[in-house]
């Protein structure tokens, strides 16, 4: 599967979707969607539990992959982002996360697989979506005891191993370490798909968040810095996602494409977030941002993060066919 993608991405532009969190909002769902008949009587309450819908509401998930793909993507992801058992202790569903994980990715294979058969000239893929846990193993979360970490390494590349097995059982075709804001947090989830042989042929994307205008993740690295951290890993394409929109991100990302010896991705939010939390940019105001990306041959990996819609997406795809995807060869 490595080498029918890298081919791929040598060719052309390739097209990941867009927010499933933004897609599962949408539906204004209920407790009851999150609880199902499954867990009605569980011990706390479910709701925003988006990963649990691939078990309670696995109809509502096909339907937001399939809008995706319609829409032209080539690469879905599978709805695990906070699917560790770290991140799912929040809801005391610690112990599903091997069925969170399968199911997400084995609901987004069976999609996927559909629309490759329509079309063989289009394959779609399914990149299994690795979140960056709600811990930092870099920053204390008491201002009171810089010394304190409410996670360890050890503890973090358990939860991932265990996230990992699954997707890798499941099917996925690339794996995505994505919205970094914490390297140690990232390298413990290199470590652990490091670890597991049958991740060898599997392409590894790598995707970190600049948090703001000062241009560093939240663990204080410049974009280069990150760069150099991770670059130990076997990493198939490394890039930007989340916090900024793309107008935002292009001085950062000029520095993945000058200098990363791999090739680069970008899923932006669609613009900043507005004083309620929501995201205006629309489907047209984010291509045109977009196409400078592509007319420069910064990228090869192109879609969207918090606030894009199928819309979004359906314009980047469009978009892409009429540029060239940017080439290792250039860094030689």
């Amino acid at each position: 599967m490595k080498g029918k993608i890298e081919t791929l991405l040598n060719e052309r532009i390739l097209v990941l979707d867009g927010a499933m969190g933004t897609s599962i909002q949408s539906y204004g769902l209920t407790a009851e969607d999150y609880h199902g008949a499954r867990f009605k009587d569980h011990s706390q309450d479910l709701m925003g539990n988006n990963d649990l819908l691939s078990i309670t509401r696995p109809d509502l998930i096909r339907e937001i992959h399939r809008d995706f793909l319609e829409a032209g993507a080539d690469i879905i992801e599978t709805n695990t982002f906070n699917s560790t058992s770290i991140s799912q202790a929040d809801y005391n569903t610690q112990h599903l996360v091997h069925e969170i994980n399968f199911s997400a990715a084995k609901l987004a294979k069976e999609v996927a697989q559909e629309f490759t058969e329509k079309d063989p000239q289009k394959p779609r893929f399914v990149a299994g979506s690795l979140g960056p846990t709600n811990r930092t193993a870099s920053i204390s979360p008491d201002v009171n005891n810089p010394g304190f970490r409410s996670v360890c390494f050890d503890d973090l590349v358990a939860a991932y191993t265990e996230q990992t097995l699954a997707l890798v059982e499941a099917g996925v075709d690339l794996l995505l370490v994505e919205t970094i804001f914490d390297t140690l947090n990232a390298k413990a989830a290199l470590f652990a798909i490091q670890s597991i042989p049958a991740c060898g042929e599997i392409p590894l994307m790598v995707s970190a968040t600049i948090t703001d205008a000062s241009g560093r993740t939240l663990s204080g690295q410049t974009t280069e810095a990150f760069l150099i951290s991770v670059s130990h890993a076997p990493i198939t394409s490394i890039g930007l996602n989340c916090a900024l929109g793309a107008a935002q991100l292009r001085p950062y990302l000029q520095v993945l494409a000058d200098k990363a010896p791999y090739f680069v991705s970008v899923h932006p939010n669609a613009g900043l977030p507005n004083e309620f939390g929501n995201y205006d940019q629309s489907p047209e105001q984010m291509a045109d941002q977009i196409e400078e990306f592509l007319k420069e041959g910064m990228i090869n990996i192109v879609g969207g993060c918090c606030g894009t819609t199928p819309a979004h997406i359906e314009r980047m795809s469009n978009l892409a066919k009429k540029y060239s995807p940017r080439h290792l060869h250039q860094l030689v």
